[in-house]
């Protein structure tokens, strides 16, 4: 068992039973009072969210956390499928769980898979990824009074504002936070 106060974004605790993963954590005093801990928590088991407060005197159990890198392979009716680029093994994610994250989803680039318990329960997407533009319009030639954008799509299906130099076949940096344009790969 450990305190509260240990308690960091993108760990697993056991809270009633079932893990959850720690989305957000802030630690709170209040004048006189003991300190507390609010976090926001998913739930692994059902995918929901919920806001809780840990006082600095309670205890909380850690799951343990592995992490793996594997490469994006391709999305079905069943999940997300990710290879192991080195024994091959094809692991199946759940679509509610990469709802958020599957618009940064490029097949063959590799991504960290945290698991629990041999179990897959997130993906971690890097700060940024490099994306194919499959659509986009043509710019209008003078038509750049000042930082004027056009919409693209990727060939994840991600629809951005770029700027009208980009063409179709171009690769671009995308920020996984934001979800916007950062420059030409």
């Amino acid at each position: 068992m450990a305190s509260p106060t240990d308690i960091r974004k993108g760990r697993v605790i056991i809270y009633q039973g079932v893990p959850h993963l720690v989305m957000e954590m802030l630690h709170r005093t209040q004048g006189r009072q003991a300190g507390f801990i609010q976090t926001t928590l998913r739930n692994l088991e059902t995918g929901t969210s919920a806001a809780v407060k840990f006082r600095s005197t309670e205890n909380v159990e850690f799951c343990h956390v592995s992490t793996e890198t594997l490469e994006y392979s391709f999305e079905d009716d069943l999940g997300v499928h990710f290879m192991n680029p080195e024994t091959f093994e094809d692991i199946l994610f759940p679509l509610d769980l990469v709802a958020d994250q599957k618009q940064y989803l490029v097949p063959n680039h590799e991504y960290d898979l945290m698991f629990v318990d041999g179990k897959p329960v997130e993906v971690r997407l890097p700060a940024s990824i490099e994306m194919k533009i499959t659509e986009s319009p043509e710019g209008v030639k003078g038509d750049s009074a000042s930082n004027v954008q056009k919409p693209a799509k990727t060939e994840s299906g991600l629809t951005l504002q770029v700027p009208l130099f980009i063409r179709e076949g171009d690769i671009i940096r995308v920020s996984t936070e934001t979800g916007k344009y950062l420059g030409r790969a």
